[in-house]
């Protein structure tokens, strides 16, 4: 035994996704066992409720609908270094061994073989990344007075920076950023830390919106190219959110952050003269919320207008009118991180 041998990532075969997707969220882990009666029934990751909410599941299916019959497990007689190196070619955060019954005899978890929490990504691609940091971060004033909302630390880095590393270890290099309130320090200090990328400011002589600042990039950028918010962080492998984008040929990609809110009541709808229709007892709320993270074709620069307050929105309801594809790629509600809220970087900074 490698160690503990479910450690809480295991669900049963009832449950939903939903619930499972909390719990990758409370264990801070994105792969489940999934047992029914005890025994193994097979794997859950964060891509499987993913896709089958990109397809339109409910987050109320339960995850015996969405199980992928092709798993990778180990049986009892595999050697030590082939399940390691299944483990190493696959990036599977644990592999269960289990027997001809079904029953779990084993699991070597990544973090006991290899010292580290989270195997590093499936693939990796070299693509610019656009930050918009041009905002005054009202939201965290009265830091931010001092302190420009891109510079504010998170351990022993800034925003930007973590933003920076997040995505250079997928190998992306080349960063384009929006600056206009306090432009001067952000530069300063960026250029003062010597780091390993190519940076590239552009400068907003006045408020243009979440996007209109992007109209001074055209020409610049001749591939496809993220684009991040400097106050979010997203806890994703950030090549299945371009594998998505490019399989369904969209235009734009928006990250979307799963939030759900739980009605304390029950809950009334009436119709004529008051009478009651439907009753439900402390419904559940799912929303798909627009995390400031998102994937673009370059072909879109052109169009955002010259020198005009524009935002993303403008441009999204742009594409969607002349009928051009926009996708939404899903993820848990704890993956998302919006700084910008006292509360989230309070989180962040004590846990």
């Amino acid at each position: 035994m490698t160690g503990d041998l479910f450690r809480d990532r295991n669900i049963d075969y009832s449950c939903s996704m939903l619930e499972a997707l909390r719990k990758m969220d409370v264990i801070d882990r994105k792969l489940l066992m999934v047992l029914k009666g005890g025994h193994f029934k097979g794997l859950l990751s964060a891509g499987d409720i993913q896709r089958a909410i990109i397809n339109d599941f409910e987050l109320s299916t339960e995850v015996s609908v969405i199980l992928r019959d092709k798993i990778r497990v180990a049986k009892p007689n595999d050697s030590y270094d082939s399940v390691k190196g299944m483990m190493i070619e696959h990036r599977m955060e644990f592999c269960p061994v289990v027997d001809h019954k079904g029953v779990v005899k084993d699991v070597y978890f990544w973090e006991d073989l290899f010292g580290e929490i989270n195997p590093e990504p499936m693939s990796s691609f070299d693509l610019p990344v656009v930050i918009m940091a041009g905002g005054f971060g009202t939201r965290l004033r009265p830091l931010t007075y001092v302190i420009p909302k891109p510079m504010i630390p998170i351990n022993d880095k800034t925003m930007l920076e973590e933003i920076f590393s997040r995505f250079g270890k997928y190998g992306c290099n080349r960063f384009f950023i929006s600056v206009n309130y306090k432009s001067d320090l952000i530069k300063y200090y960026l250029d003062s830390q010597k780091l390993p990328y190519e940076i590239d400011y552009f400068i907003e002589e006045k408020p243009m919106g979440t996007a209109g600042s992007m109209s001074l990039l055209k020409g610049k950028i001749d591939t496809t190219f993220f684009v991040s918010n400097c106050d979010i962080l997203i806890e994703q492998d950030y090549s299945e959110i371009l594998k998505y984008h490019r399989e369904q040929n969209n235009e734009i990609t928006l990250v979307a952050a799963l939030k759900h809110y739980d009605i304390p009541y029950g809950t009334l709808k009436t119709g004529k003269d008051g009478q009651l229709k439907a009753l439900e007892e402390k419904p559940a709320l799912n929303f798909k919320i627009n995390s400031g993270m998102y994937v673009l074709e370059p072909s879109l620069l052109d169009e955002i207008p010259k020198d005009e307050f524009f935002h993303i929105t403008h441009l999204i309801e742009k594409i969607m009118k002349r009928k051009g594809k926009v996708g939404v790629f899903p993820v848990s509600e704890k993956s998302w991180k919006d700084m910008g809220e006292w509360s989230e970087y309070s989180k962040l900074l004590n846990g």
